[in-house]
């Protein structure tokens, strides 16, 4: 049996990809071009927002700073609205939409709601702003696994899901998402569970774009070495013997 769908309009959860909007998948591109309501996100490059039709509807709902122009549930009910109007809507996400990016409550709360939701994976920063910056995220000779987390876990949650010590049990590459403002606190965690002070880790503020700045350091001196550098979100930190690999490659971007 099918989903009932109560309204006539569509929603589609596209993936902008990181950055260059180059990166943006053919069919994101495509919808995006045909969309009638365009609500985007700070991450999804402004430059996209011009292949949309003239007269689309434009919806800013991006976070910055900390300071939210909508929040979760503003977006959730801003999308049911749009599309009951019967409008075709396009919710252009950074990076894939179901990756830290909110998009499986959006497309729950949709589905819940009788509106049709489908969804466009985009490149996720995770793998391609490491890529762009000549970090290969597993490699043969370095790393068979990668390991993917948040670096700032909700405030909706009692407490902290991640168990720093077996992620640095756990050996491969861990990359950090959304983890700047805790790199300090989480680079103690993992050298408390057992990670090596002198680690490599890198930090890539800006992945994907033309002012990518990327710092190459250690677990024991990250947080001090991201002060030193001024480096701030939106950043991918990398921990692992991968990050050695980028002085053979160098920067690919």
């Amino acid at each position: 049996m099918g989903v009932a769908f109560i309204t006539k309009g569509l929603v589609y959860l596209v993936g902008a990809g990181p950055g260059d909007p180059g990166l943006i998948t053919v069919r994101g591109l495509e919808l995006l071009r045909q969309a009638e309501t365009v609500v985007f996100d700070s991450l999804a490059n402004p430059e996209l927002l011009d292949e949309a039709p003239p007269g689309a509807e434009m919806l800013d709902v991006g976070k910055r700073g900390g300071l939210h122009k909508a929040e979760q549930d503003e977006i959730n009910q801003m999308l049911f609205e749009k599309a009951s109007q019967g409008r075709v809507v396009v919710r252009l996400k950074g990076g894939d939409p179901f990756l830290f990016g909110r998009g499986g409550e959006e497309a729950e709360f949709l589905r819940l709601n009788g509106v049709e939701v489908h969804v466009v994976p985009g490149v996720s920063a995770s793998l391609a702003v490491p890529a762009l910056a000549g970090i290969p995220v597993t490699h043969r000779t370095v790393s068979s696994s990668v390991t993917i987390v948040t670096g700032h876990e909700g405030a909706h949650k009692d407490a902290e899901w991640l168990d720093w010590a077996a992620l640095a049990r756990g050996g491969g590459t861990l990359v950090i998402m959304m983890g700047m403002s805790n790199i300090g606190r989480n680079m103690r965690r993992l050298m408390e569970g057992g990670v090596d002070a002198d680690t490599p880790v890198a930090v890539v503020q800006d992945g994907a774009s033309k002012d990518q700045k990327v710092l190459v350091t250690t677990a024991s001196r990250a947080a001090e070495d991201c002060e030193k550098e001024r480096m701030r979100s939106p950043s991918v930190i990398v921990v692992g013997d991968v990050v050695n690999v980028r002085t053979m490659l160098g920067d690919l971007h």
